[in-house]
């Protein structure tokens, strides 16, 4: 395409104040922050709280299934703390990941294309949110101790989750305003 062909653009403003070069990645002059093309990233510094919120409860969804599915299972089969706490991180990655994965191929994305987004968008935000979350529950007095019946397990486990949920959410802040982590989900999601 010739320069000439699209110079109509450039009478519109985007919001980073250059003239229409959303749609002209690979042209000299048209990339953004970085010399990345302006449509294929999100601009860096651009991430709200309020989007790095919904990205990190989407994650900590998925992560309190899984803890609570292996704890549950754990329990059942009378494993002692470190199987269980194994298990509980294995399934708090898998339903982490698998929430991700559902929106993705809903949007009409192959699932291997698919699943290599879930983990570039989730893989930080749920290791920190496991570490905070099983860190909380391991040095609690008692914590490791109680069973699914006594409420110390369930409160406990609220307290856990709300730690993670903070110390994370800055996490996938600092990662979508670099054009990480669910940023890679959000352009599914339009």
């Amino acid at each position: 395409m010739q320069h000439d062909a699209h110079s109509h653009h450039h009478r519109h403003q985007g919001p980073t104040g250059h003239a229409g070069h959303e749609n002209h990645a690979g042209h000299t002059g048209h990339e953004g922050h970085h010399g990345a093309p302006h449509g294929d990233r999100h601009t860096p510094g651009k991430a709200s709280w309020a989007m790095a919120a919904k990205a990190t409860l989407h994650c900590l969804t998925g992560c309190a299934i899984g803890e609570v599915l292996g704890m549950v299972i754990g329990t059942a089969f009378g494993w002692g703390n470190v199987q269980t706490m194994i298990l509980a991180i294995i399934l708090a990655f898998f339903f982490g990941y698998a929430l991700t994965l559902r929106g993705i191929l809903a949007a009409g994305v192959d699932f291997k294309a698919a699943f290599k987004v879930a983990l570039a968008a989730d893989t930080l935000s749920i290791a920190v949110m496991e570490l905070i979350d099983n860190g909380v529950i391991a040095l609690w007095p008692g914590a490791m101790d109680a069973h699914l019946s006594e409420p110390v397990f369930w409160i406990v486990l609220a307290i856990a989750l709300a730690a993670a949920f903070v110390i994370t959410t800055p996490v996938n802040k600092w990662m979508i305003g670099r054009g990480k982590g669910h940023a890679v989900v959000h352009q599914y999601h339009h």
